[in-house]
């Protein structure tokens, strides 16, 4: 909610104490919108984000009492002052219960309206101000990255949010970019550990050779080219968490070491003696089905049972696609910070191509999409379909288009295009509203109508 110039709504029959009011606020340096009824009040808060209403309690065809209402569910921080020419104790008190700011008679005493509009306006910069804050702190230590709000994403956030608290060795699977960091980081974040080191290490990045060394160290001259003593991955996240990806690329022999340290909490460098002690957290992440592996003998059974204490599964791109609208909108706005382009949004026709596209890479495919796009787009424009990448161009539409057939009635297209372009958007019925150029009060009333859910 932007209130450095509050907005000011004022619901009022035109008189001369209606322009009085008007002006005096214009003057005290507000932005003023005016409605003469209650109808014209309803459409400005469906369009505007509204600091603060002044509203006649008996305002011709909608009253007061429903557009306080309104207006509170539009923002739950605006302020109302409701105003009547009469000393109604009892209504007043109502209003008052059902979240009114404050309660005022006619003739307006200006002075003391402006007094309790500031003092709304400066507990509105608090709120603002602590959302934000607490918006901050979640970026450092909440679920940042992970976007989506489908049943299977919902399900994946409350798993980290229950055991991130807690010791416990987690094991993530699920295919090539499906965001595993991004929740291992996510557990660690809102972990007591958040402080201490979060180490990562790429099992499949690295030779066979090398990855004991990464994962125990080695001391000088313990093989052929150990000309110093090298500290642990482990050594290294002492007090906080190892990330191992990628694990089922780790050899038998290198299994066994591993599943020691996770009964024993200790392990010695290559080549040493000396047996070293550290407090870490494991968090393992693999694209593979690690039961397969175990029953094929190239995975210890005993170290999978160990990992997956916690076993979080990462579903694919294509098993949330009502997820793509929001997840495109983020990669917007990420880069179009990074590269400094002002993309406003993408087309329906890319959104169709988007959420026909089966993304065998997922959420990373998805991602480097975005980025080709903006990174090559025109000042401040809308994403078309000539500039998504040839491969999507190209495909045939999935079978859940919207066909028309003899035999539909108006209702029939009508009801169907808004569930179409709902399920579209992700269910957001504000860009919905947009898409279908049809005011949002008009789609919640042909949502109710039509039974859409």
């Amino acid at each position: 909610m932007g209130i450095s110039v509050p907005k000011v709504l004022v619901v009022d029959s035109r008189s001369r104490a209606t322009t009085d009011l008007i002006t005096f606020l214009k003057d005290s340096g507000y932005e003023v919108l005016w409605a003469d009824d209650g109808e014209t009040a309803f459409n400005i808060l469906d369009s505007e984000i509204i600091d603060v209403m002044i509203a006649e309690l008996h305002v011709h065809r909608i009253n007061g009492m429903r557009l306080l209402h309104v207006a509170k569910k539009r923002n739950p921080e605006v302020c109302v002052i409701v105003i009547t020419a009469d000393a109604d104790v009892e209504l007043a008190t109502e209003a008052m219960r059902q979240g009114a700011y404050d309660f005022q008679t006619k003739p307006l005493n200006l002075s003391k309206l402006k007094v309790v509009i500031e003092r709304a306006v400066s507990h509105q910069r608090l709120v603002f101000e602590m959302h934000d804050l607490h918006q901050r702190i979640d970026e450092r230590y909440g679920l940042i990255g992970i976007i989506g709000d489908t049943p299977k994403m919902v399900q994946v956030y409350a798993k980290v949010r229950e055991i991130a608290p807690t010791q416990a060795t987690v094991l993530l699977t699920g295919k090539t970019g499906t965001g595993k960091a991004l929740v291992a980081t996510a557990i660690h974040a809102n972990s007591p550990r958040r402080d201490c080191p979060f180490v990562k290490l790429n099992c499949a990045a690295l030779a066979e050779s090398l990855i004991e060394s990464e994962l125990f160290g080695h001391e000088r001259g313990a093989f052929t080219g150990a000309h110093k003593t090298r500290k642990s991955r482990f050594e290294i996240a002492d007090g906080g968490t190892l990330f191992l990806d990628e694990v089922s690329e780790i050899s038998l022999s290198t299994q066994s070491k591993l599943l020691r340290f996770l009964e024993e909490r200790q392990f010695e460098r290559l080549g040493g003696n000396e047996t070293i002690k550290v407090d870490v957290r494991l968090i393992a992440a693999t694209n593979k089905d690690l039961k397969e592996l175990v029953a094929e003998g190239k995975f210890r059974g005993d170290l999978y049972y160990r990992l997956a204490v916690v076993l979080i599964e990462l579903p694919e791109l294509r098993e949330r696609k009502q997820d793509i609208p929001l997840l495109v909108e983020a990669f917007l706005e990420e880069f179009n910070k990074r590269h400094n382009k002002s993309v406003t949004g993408v087309s329906r026709g890319v959104m169709d191509a988007l959420m026909n596209c089966d993304w065998p890479g997922n959420v990373r495919e998805l991602r480097n999409c975005i980025e080709g796009m903006v990174a090559f787009s025109r000042p401040a424009c809308v994403l078309g379909v000539s500039d998504l990448p040839p491969y999507l161009r190209e495909q045939k539409p999935s079978s859940d288009g919207f066909y028309l057939h003899v035999g539909m009635t108006m209702q029939d297209v009508e009801k169907t295009l808004i569930e179409k372009t709902h399920h579209s958007t992700g269910y957001n019925k504000e860009k919905t509203a947009e898409i279908l150029r049809i005011g949002l009060r008009t789609l919640y009333r042909k949502i109710k109508e039509y039974q859409i859910e």
